[in-house]
This record gives structure tokens, C-alpha cells and sequence, in this order.
């Protein structure tokens, strides 16, 4: 199957990026394997363009646009995606959601706001990326999942309760900031009556 596509197709996860902070290129580049349609918000436009990454869509203001219309052609066929409130993410998210595509990679979002985003969980499936970690939703209330063993990080509003199966031993985690756990090799299940997010680490420091 080739990259084309799953362009045509919307089928990879389109890429989001509004901060590079925690990034490098390394961290960033296997996302980019079926050339997804990419999203930049104004501020790390250059850091981008310096990665050698083709942007698809510039979310930026008027002044940004005015400023920097050159990269319409030094960058084409890149567009931009005007934004009044410099609400990026809202901007980005109803754009992909418009263009029917499933999901997105959000690269720089923190995972502590990341209970906005689940009035959009129904139209986009969303990995959230806030080095050095990667958050996913459970949105029906059960996921299982091979780990290799590892931290992970539960992450739902204070007081939830997350049930953790492993090796037929069962754990009930009363949800506070930052909960993690420890899960060995193998397949771990989870279970809660609310949407939860899972976090994993992706990068060393």
C-alpha cells in the first residue's frame, strides 16, 4: 500500500505540532513514515522548515500571514490556516475533523489539559505528545494492551478509579495527579467507568 494512499484516504494520523519544545527531529521523524498531513502552528514554522519536514497547513494570525506570506511560494504548495484567537489547536483539530480524517498526532500539548479534547473524541482518534511522554485515550472504558514492561502513567480527573489486570491479578488505582504504575511484561487490562488517558514514556533524559 503505498503513501499515496493513505493521503488520498485521510488514513494516517495527520501530524499537529504546537511546540517543539522537549522535540528534536529524531523523536518526531517516525510519525512522518506515510507522509501525513502536516499542521504547524505560526511559532515553529522555521523550526520545522530547519527539520527539512514539508508542511501541509500554516495555523497562523493575520500578522503572522502578512509577515511571512513569501512561504506560500518558497514552501509551496504549504497553505495557511487563518486563526483569530490564537486558539491553534481548536483550529487544527475542526480543520482535520472537516477533512474527515481519523487521527491525529498532537505534538506539544500539554497532557494536563488534555480533558478538553474529549467532546472531540468522537470524530478524531488523538495521541497527545508531551516529551518525554505519549498519552492515549480510553474512550470505552476497557483497553488491553501488550507492554514490555514499564511506567505508566494513569491520567483521568482526581478521584476516578482505574481497575489494572495483569497475570489474572487485579489492581483498583483511586486516580491523583500524576498516578503512575509499574506493569511487567505482557498484557495488562484496563478498566473505568470515565474516559481515562494512558501515558508512556517514548524518549530517555
Amino acid at each position: 500500500m503505498s503513501s499515496h494512499h493513505f493521503v488520498k484516504e485521510q488514513q494516517e494520523p495527520a501530524l499537529l505540532i504546537l511546540s517543539t519544545k522537549g522535540f528534536g527531529y529524531e523523536s518526531i521523524a517516525p510519525l512522518l513514515e506515510w507522509s501525513p498531513t502536516v499542521l504547524v502552528a505560526q511559532e515553529e514554522v522555521h523550526t520545522v522548515i530547519s527539520w527539512g519536514i514539508k508542511i501541509d497547513l500554516i495555523i497562523a494570525g493575520t500578522d503572522f500571514q502578512k509577515n511571512n506570506y513569501s512561504l506560500l511560494e518558497e514552501q509551496y504548495p504549504v497553505k495557511f490556516l487563518g486563526v483569530s484567537s490564537e486558539d491553534f489547536l481548536d483550529e487544527g483539530l475542526q480543520y482535520l475533523i472537516a477533512t474527515k480524517h481519523g487521527a491525529v498526532n498532537i505534538i506539544g500539548f500539554s497532557h494536563k489539559q488534555v480533558f478538553s479534547l474529549e467532546d472531540k473524541l468522537d470524530h478524531l482518534d488523538m495521541v497527545v505528545w508531551d516529551a518525554p511522554m505519549r498519552y492515549f485515550p480510553v474512550k470505552n472504558g476497557e483497553f488491553k494492551k501488550w507492554f514490555a514492561g514499564e511506567s505508566l502513567q494513569l491520567h483521568a480527573p482526581e478521584g476516578a478509579f482505574v481497575e489494572v489486570k495483569e497475570n489474572d491479578e487485579n489492581q483498583i488505582h483511586s486516580i491523583t495527579y500524576a498516578t503512575f504504575i509499574e506493569v511487567g511484561e505482557g498484557f495488562v487490562n484496563f478498566k473505568s467507568n470515565k474516559v481515562f488517558w494512558i501515558g508512556e514514556f517514548v524518549m530517555d533524559y
